[in-house]
Parts: C-alpha cells; sequence; structure tokens
C-alpha cells in the first residue's frame, strides 16, 4: 500500500478530525501507535499542519465513514492516476576541486591493499575514470612520480561501509574466503 505523501501531516488531521483508532491511522500513514499517541497528547504536532487527506486526494468520505464504524477495519487508500515517482539511477559522484588531486593516491592505495576490486568497483567508489586506473596500475599517470598510496576513506572519496562493502562483493566473486575479525575470550 502506498503511504501518503505527507504521513505526518496526514495523521496530524486524521487524529484532529476524525474518529478513527490510533492503529488505524498508524497503518494508514506507516507510522507506529505510539507516534500518533504523542501526535494526539500534543506532544509532536505544534509545529506540523495538518493535511486534509481527502483535499490530496488519498481517501474519500465513505472511506473514513466506513473506518470510523468499524475499529478493526483498515484504511484502503484511493488509487490514483498520478505516476510514483521514481528513484533516480546513481550518477557520476561529484568530488570537490580540493579534493580531485587525491584521486590517484586512493586508487594506488586501492591497487595495493585489494587487487580484487574490479576497475568498475574502483570507478564507482571514488569517482574516477578506467583510463585514470589504468594510468596509475602502469605507472604511465603523469604524477606517477609524486603518487603516494593513501586510504580513500581518510581522503573523503568514500565512505568505509562503501569501501566495505566492495571488498566483500569483490571477494565473493573472486572466491577469497571471507576473513572474520577475532572474536576476544570471554572471561
Amino acid at each position: 500500500m502506498a503511504l501518503p505523501l505527507m504521513p505526518k501531516a496526514t495523521a496530524v488531521w486524521l487524529v484532529d478530525n476524525t474518529a478513527l483508532t490510533f492503529r488505524q491511522i498508524a497503518e494508514f500513514c506507516g507510522m507506529h501507535e505510539l507516534e500518533i499517541q504523542a501526535i494526539a497528547d500534543g506532544n509532536v504536532q505544534s509545529s506540523i499542519v495538518g493535511q486534509d487527506p481527502m483535499v490530496a486526494g488519498q481517501l474519500t468520505r465513505e472511506e473514513l465513514a466506513r473506518c470510523e464504524a468499524d475499529p478493526t477495519a483498515r484504511l484502503q487508500a484511493r488509487e490514483t492516476d498520478i505516476p510514483t515517482p521514481q528513484s533516480r539511477a546513481k550518477g557520476a559522484r561529484y568530488t570537490p576541486v580540493s579534493k580531485r588531486q587525491d584521486r590517484p593516491d586512493a586508487i594506488s592505495w586501492l591497487l595495493k591493499h585489494h587487487p580484487e576490486l574490479s576497475d568498475a568497483q574502483i570507478v564507482s567508489l571514488i569517482g574516477t575514470t578506467k583510463s585514470t586506473i589504468t594510468a596509475v596500475r602502469d605507472k604511465t599517470h603523469w604524477n606517477a612520480a609524486n603518487i603516494k598510496a593513501r586510504n580513500p576513506v581518510t581522503l573523503g572519496l568514500c565512505s568505509e561501509a562503501d569501501l566495505e562493502k566492495a571488498v566483500v562483493i569483490a571477494q565473493s566473486r573472486s572466491g577469497i574466503p571471507q576473513v572474520q575479525p577475532p572474536q576476544e575470550p570471554h572471561e
């Protein structure tokens, strides 16, 4: 079921203007019952303006009346012909001008410490090109004499989570066994 466009604002309006149960409102808005109760108690709604779901075309008056009469009924959102927004595919990652000279250092570090990473994974991690990766690997980069291997996470070119995810994927593809961190003995 599609959630309302502005779930908290819709919940505020439903609490203030209907006799629906907290559970019905929570299920319709995709929130927890305690959040709805906090709105009803006045702990949350002070800065949120309610939005009428009937004006927004999400509910009908008949649907509200049906659910107010039966506390166990679930609100059903009205079908709409408005297309739902699609998530945009990740495009090229922007790197500030001040950090662009750090890319070859990060490429060198990745090639040295994680040779299992594919060029495509390195491209998506730090936002570089395959030709730059090849030039650093072959030591034909225009600034090859000054390249020092430095961790891309400490340079701010990628996050630790993104790096770990890429390494795990590369290791599973290449058949390298996963290394588990040592566990401390229990006392």
